[in-house]
């Protein structure tokens, strides 16, 4: 219902407008009525009507003094001035102040009709662009998340950001300006307990193991940024003030990493390797110390001998297995993304991009390339365990070990890489169950972002457009649990690390993983632990 305000000193003029208006046909309401522009002034103030109608001799304040008053408190109505005067100074004015129309007394019942629907329609118009507006804005908001770790993503592996995101307000929001950078390199190994486990419990170790990674580095006192790469590769991004003393930031960063391995391995029987890079003062050498980071990982030279399993760069005695401008870490990156969807497509481009984008990796010598592979294949088995998919059953380790030793230079190195990825693109061919698996792996991040949320199916079936008894179904086939228990399970990990950490009341850990009944969540706790939150605190 659109409001209109009548401001007349003529009794009669405001009677008379208001039996001329056709309210019912315009959707519109009477707002308010003023004999004086100040009464008028103050009344529009107060109820904001959508459109004004007013004369311009009055007592008191004129009609235009009003309306500038009005444009000064940024009033964005329409206002349409009806006076029985026509001098062409009032006019000019009434221009300046962005009137609508200008109508002589008496209108005809026609022209006021007229007049009502135009301003009512731009009113329309205007508010259904205000609400599309309103909308995208929201859209951003929600996607910004994604959008911040896809930016991040790419400044840490080196890859492209995309345009949709403004560096410089990025670097405000994540507090980078004037800081310096040490990466880690985190490596998960598939031993011991970790061998032989369900898809879904590799899906919760890996979110156990970046809940305790966050959680150090915040009581270390260190700015953190977490990213989750290709299965069991990880990276941590850490950084301070430019002003904080260079040595004593590289020292809390390798005690820190020895603190992982040890509270990993103590609370979750999981065995981590880590690899650290050189310190950086801008965030654009990011990628380079991502790049050392993974390159000590991977060869595994002189580790700390006060930190075992803590590999860092050193670079004049790490051997680097590529030249400083080639990037494996954004390769292995893009590769995987493409082999998860069985995109060949994208692979072969991300292939094709690696040795000709500068040229550098064309120059790899036969044991470098070896070495490369080997970690390729690595990381895709990896990737494609995710999906339920055992790579060694297309294509076994020794196979790929044997062949790799025969390759003689970079040519040949490209093609047998192109024509694994043919092989596996072409056996595992994407399909409605891929699309399906893509969905319940949405469903199991956003389980892992919002743990804390009151979120119930319902919710996320909305999300993905689809019905919540089918993606109930989906849910159960790809995880072999329902959403529900899942959620629980995801939610007494992230407890069972807050009572180690002894920390917190029982009822604030309960609340800070969505649970406001603290029995419940003790009987939940004590179901999937053995014991109460109480005696595993004592542990």
């Amino acid at each position: 219902m659109w409001t209109i305000a009548i401001v007349d000193d003529d009794r009669q003029a405001l009677g008379g407008m208001s039996r001329l208006i056709p309210w019912e046909q315009l959707g519109a309401r009477l707002a308010l009525e003023a004999m004086d522009g100040e009464e008028g002034l103050r009344l529009i103030e107060a109820s904001q009507p959508d459109i004004v109608i007013t004369d311009i001799y009055m007592p008191v304040m004129n009609g235009l003094d009003m309306i500038e008053q009005l444009r000064k408190q940024q009033y964005t109505g329409k206002i349409i001035i009806l006076s029985g005067y026509s001098d062409f100074d009032y006019a000019r004015k009434a221009l300046r102040l962005q009137v609508d129309d200008y109508l002589p007394k008496p209108a005809s019942l026609a022209t006021i009709r007229e007049v009502l629907q135009r301003v009512i329609r731009e009113l329309a118009e205007r508010r259904a662009l205000e609400n599309r507006e309103r909308e995208l804005q929201n859209q951003l908001m929600e996607y910004e998340p994604y959008l911040e770790r896809e930016w991040v993503k790419s400044v840490l592996i080196g890859g492209t950001s995309s345009p949709l995101t403004d560096p410089t307000r990025m670097l405000e929001r994540l507090g980078w300006k004037n800081a310096q950078f040490m990466m880690l390199a985190l490596e998960i190994k598939r031993q011991g307990r970790m061998e032989g486990i369900s898809v879904r419990d590799w899906h919760l170790f890996r979110f156990a193991v970046g809940n305790t990674v966050e959680e150090l580095a915040g009581q270390e006192g260190l700015r953190s940024y977490f990213l989750e790469l290709h299965s069991h590769h990880m990276a941590l991004l850490l950084y301070k003030p430019l002003s904080w003393p260079t040595e004593a930031f590289r020292s809390e960063v390798l005690s820190l990493a020895g603190r992982i391995i040890s509270s990993v391995h103590r609370f979750l029987n999981v065995k981590l390797h880590i690899g650290a890079g050189l310190r950086k003062d801008n965030w654009l050498a990011i990628s380079d110390s991502t790049e050392e980071a993974f390159q000590a990982l991977a060869e595994r030279r002189e580790p700390d001998v006060a930190l075992p399993c803590v590999y860092v760069y050193n670079e004049g005695g790490c051997r680097r297995s590529a030249p400083r401008n080639v990037r494996p870490v954004r390769f292995f990156q893009e590769m995987a993304d493409a082999v998860r969807t069985f995109d060949e497509p994208r692979a072969l481009l991300a292939l094709d991009d690696f040795f000709r984008k500068d040229g550098s990796a064309a120059q790899l010598q036969p044991d470098e390339l070896t070495a490369i592979g080997t970690q390729l294949f690595a990381i895709l088995s990896f990737t494609l365990y995710e999906s339920g998919i055992r790579l060694d059953d297309e294509l076994p380790l020794t196979e790929l070990t044997k062949e790799l030793g025969q390759l003689e230079d970079a040519q040949q190195w490209n093609a047998w890489v192109a024509e694994k990825v043919n092989r596996i693109c072409s056996r595992y061919t994407p399909n409605e169950n891929l699309k399906h698996k893509e969905t319940v792996d949405y469903i199991i991040q956003y389980i892992h972002e919002h743990y804390a949320e009151n979120i119930h199916l319902q919710d996320v079936a909305d999300q993905v457009y689809i019905s919540k008894n089918y993606l109930s179904t989906l849910f159960r086939q790809f995880t072999g649990e329902t959403f529900g228990d899942y959620l629980t399970r995801v939610r007494m990990e992230k407890a069972k690390s807050m009572v180690l950490e002894k920390k917190l009341l029982i009822a604030e850990i309960a609340e800070r993983v969505g649970y406001r009944n603290v029995p419940y969540f003790t009987t939940l706790f004590k179901k999937h632990t053995g014991r109460s939150p109480t005696e595993f605190h004592k542990a």
